[in-house]
């Protein structure tokens, strides 16, 4: 068995005296395991860093073995990625997340909007933003996905300012009104592609929206807790908008 891909590091364990057993995401093969042989050398070392992309080739005698992993660099930014604490949480916080998909399940939109986020952790005024629909994702892509194209109640698509913590859809301001102390407020970027985030109050409430969900339909059945990367990326990047321009412009969208 071979196949060709590219990826991103998530961890590493070691192997033996000289070997690492390699986490990736990969484009088209999921999370996937493999053994890279001499992975502990001044050669490798650098190249197989949390958050850089590679070039990968991967063998065994059959699908369900380990396997081992050829890698080839193509996108060196761990360094970066450890200048800041953005940067060092964000990866982790991400990787963490990815843990939670099935192992070698294709997830090809999450492998690219991982990509998209780490190239732009250097941004810090816009890293929450992109982190929080990168959860929405992950919520999604595990069958959780919240529905924040009309309201609940009434089926209108203007004026979403709540989500159901029951149902996970969006609520309207009216039909929301009478009961909104249960109700979990909805950034109005989340629903207008158009608007940015703009000050810390709209990250706070968007991280809390994906946290509540996560931690009902993945953490809690799951009997774990949340990763403390999350919270430490919280943290810095909720500091990142304070200290950031009042007024940003939209940002990229990286989910289609």
């Amino acid at each position: 068995m071979e196949w060709r891909d590219e990826g991103i590091i998530l961890g590493l364990r070691k192997h033996g005296e000289t070997s690492v057993i390699a986490e990736v995401m990969t484009h088209a093969h999921g999370r996937h395991m493999g053994i890279v042989r001499g992975g502990r050398s001044k050669r490798l070392q650098p190249v197989l860093q949390p958050g850089n992309s590679v070039d990968l080739v991967w063998r065994a005698r059959l699908d369900e073995h380990l396997g081992q992993y050829q890698v080839e660099l193509l996108n060196g930014r761990a360094g970066r990625l450890m200048e800041s604490a953005i940067g060092v949480h964000g990866v982790q916080a991400m990787a963490a997340l990815l843990r939670l998909l099935p192992e070698r399940d294709s997830h090809a939109r999450l492998h690219d909007a991982f990509a998209i986020i780490l190239d732009s952790l250097d941004t810090p005024a816009r890293a929450g933003a992109l982190y929080v629909r990168f959860e929405l994702a992950i919520l999604e892509d595990l069958g959780f996905g919240l529905d924040l194209s009309a309201c609940a109640a009434t089926g209108v698509r203007s004026g979403l300012i709540y989500v159901s913590p029951k149902t996970g859809r969006a609520v309207s301001a009216d039909a929301g009104a009478p009961r909104a102390d249960r109700l979990l407020p909805l950034p109005g970027f989340l629903t207008d592609r158009s608007m940015a985030c703009s000050d810390a109050g709209m990250l706070g409430q968007a991280l809390r929206l994906t946290g509540y969900f996560l931690g009902r339909h993945v953490f809690e059945p799951r009997g774990v807790e949340p990763p403390i990367s999350r919270e430490s990326f919280c943290t810095a990047a909720l500091k990142a908008m304070r200290q950031a321009e009042p007024v940003l412009s939209p940002i990229q969208e990286p989910i289609a």
